[in-house]
């Protein structure tokens, strides 16, 4: 087993035969292998599938979570709780490897197991962990629980995805000349490059990073001192990391730290691209920055016999078929909330992270309006809610109680668990509108509606991230006019929300019933506008002509 190679399922195709090594802290590969938290792995997920589809030369790196991110379950009151739950998975293989990688100056243990490319239609991917006998407790820990709320043990984490990366492919007969952050996570590969070639071009020459996200929250910045006391910067010194990084106080970005040292980086979505370039263009010394906008994996995706229906020009077929797919969701609905829905009825989804600006309760905003939406018997809507706050969000486990209970007092109403692959596939196939009303310029990207949009729901959502790239209004999909993003939170939500309710209430709603046939062709536009510019196929071509080919150019 100490000879373990990597066996890639196909021949590489000369476009993409660039060795690139692929760095995430989570992967949604399959609803069975429990590593992900949401739209990041999603993403990954989709990339990974691709560069197998594409016979990229690229291998994925991720940490095989014990406990997995958390399993979403109910109290007694059906209001949210956080379960974590020992994971189990026959289908990866252990690879026999085992390497040390130094965290607070002690030596802890590491092995990869491996997923075979023909389990899923993945590239190879490593996942990597410390829950092994020759380490204590607390270096098992390291790769217990995805984005641990512990301060140092998300360092740790780091350590062992950057550091016990470059191990691991010490000992595998293949060797990257791309290292790409996806996301900065991974940022101790950064202080290993420099700390073999002491030189920053040489590292610029292998390094590349794509953020994700311009919330603060994804732009880690911690004590230097502490991390230096970990071993985040390997061997290099902390007088020369804190040069490298340009670090003014005590306090590293790890983001403008990935921008010093990569050599090309890039946004998500055009957008996401400009504010990144706001954000960080005054800073001397920064990469060159460009986007690559997110996508989704069309041959995961995509209902195909909705496809099928659509490219044939069978309508009658393609709306038979989604009437089936609402039906399979309202099986789940029935099944978690005792509501019997009905597949005449429009169906509106909101399934995402729960986290502050995507802004789950907007539709609650004024309890009037939405009361006069959801009580309207000549135009009947039901209204779905999903999705996952981080399992120490307090707030975001407060705003999915508080529409727990709101549905509570409406059968209408539902608020679905377990938002993971699964169910995500079952909304977006059920969905009639999928909504989407992020805090203008807080939403990188956002792939929900990608993968909607491929399951015949039709896009109701302000024009962020992705989406001024696909919407076209009322041919598309149907776009929520924004208000000015520099005005106060509070103000924001007032004037989205109002014009939230009258886009619902005057446009989409009536439209759904009075104008089945126009409805119809949205929807249908929606499907063809979203293939194949927004299939993970052209993600995963761009990322090599954009970031790996012309990283060495």
């Amino acid at each position: 087993m100490k000879n373990f190679s990597i066996k890639f399922p196909y021949t590489i195709d000369e476009k993409y035969k660039k060795p690139v090594a692929y760095f995430c802290m989570e992967y949604a590969i399959h609803q069975s292998f429990k590593i992900y938290a949401g739209g990041l792995g999603f993403l990954a997920g989709s990339h990974m599938r691709s560069a197998y589809e594409l016979k990229q030369n690229l291998i994925g790196i991720g940490i095989l979570w014990k406990y997995g991110y958390y399993d979403q379950v109910r109290k007694s009151d059906q209001a949210m709780d956080v379960l974590f739950q020992e994971k189990l998975y026959g289908f990866l293989q252990e690879t026999g490897l085992k390497f040390t990688i130094k965290i607070s100056g002690h030596n802890v243990w590491a092995t990869a197991y491996y997923l075979p490319p023909e389990v899923f239609n993945t590239c190879p991917l490593f996942f990597l962990s410390t829950d092994l006998p020759e380490n204590d407790y607390l270096a098992k820990t390291i790769s217990f629980h995805l984005y641990d709320s512990n301060p140092e043990t998300k360092i740790a984490a780091a350590i062992l995805l950057g550091e016990g990366g470059m191990r691991l492919f010490e000992q595998l007969d293949w060797q990257p000349e791309v290292y790409h952050l996806n996301e900065s996570h991974a940022l101790p590969i950064a202080f290993n490059l420099y700390d073999k070639f002491k030189n920053i071009d040489e590292v610029k020459k292998r390094l590349v990073f794509t953020n994700h996200t311009p919330e603060e929250a994804g732009n880690l910045k911690t004590n230097l001192s502490l991390l230096n006391e970990m071993g985040f910067f390997s061997n290099v010194p902390i007088t020369e990391a804190k040069a490298i990084s340009n670090t003014k106080g005590e306090l590293l970005d790890h983001t403008l730290t990935a921008l010093l040292l990569a050599g090309k980086a890039n946004g998500v979505s055009e957008l996401h691209y400009k504010t990144l370039c706001k954000m960080w263009s005054k800073n001397a010394g920064i990469c060159d920055i460009s986007y690559i906008t997110n996508a989704q994996n069309y041959n995961f995706w995509a209902d195909k016999l909705m496809y099928k229906a659509l490219n044939s020009g069978n309508d009658y077929d393609l709306f038979e078929r989604k009437s089936f797919c609402k039906k399979n969701l309202f099986d789940e609905v029935a099944d978690q909330n005792g509501e019997i829905f009905d597949e005449k009825i429009l169906t509106i989804v909101f399934a995402k992270r729960f986290t502050g600006y995507k802004r789950a309760e907007l539709l609650l905003h004024d309890m009037d309006r939405f009361h006069k939406i959801i009580s309207n018997k000549k135009y009947p809507v039901q209204i779905i809610w999903a999705g996952k706050p981080y399992p120490m969000d307090y707030a975001g486990i407060g705003t999915f109680d508080k529409i727990v209970n709101v549905c509570k007092k409406y059968f209408n109403c539902a608020t679905l668990i377990g938002y993971e692959l699964k169910l995500s596939k079952l909304l977006k196939g059920g969905a009639d509108v999928w909504l989407n009303v992020p805090r203008l310029t807080h939403e990188a990207s956002g792939t929900s509606g990608m993968a909607a949009a491929m399951n015949g729901a039709v896009n109701v959502a302000l024009p962020d991230g992705w989406f001024p790239e696909f919407a076209k209004d009322k041919k598309n999909s149907f776009v929520i006019p924004p208000c000015d993003s520099s005005l106060a939170d509070h103000q924001q939500d007032e004037i989205d929300a109002n014009s939230l309710y009258e886009l619902l209430e005057y446009e989409v709603i009536p439209m759904f019933y009075e104008y089945p046939k126009r409805w119809l062709e949205i929807m249908k536009n929606g499907m063809n506008d979203v293939i194949p510019t927004f299939d993970s196929k052209r993600l995963a071509d761009e990322y090599y002509k954009k970031l790996y080919d012309r990283n060495n150019n």
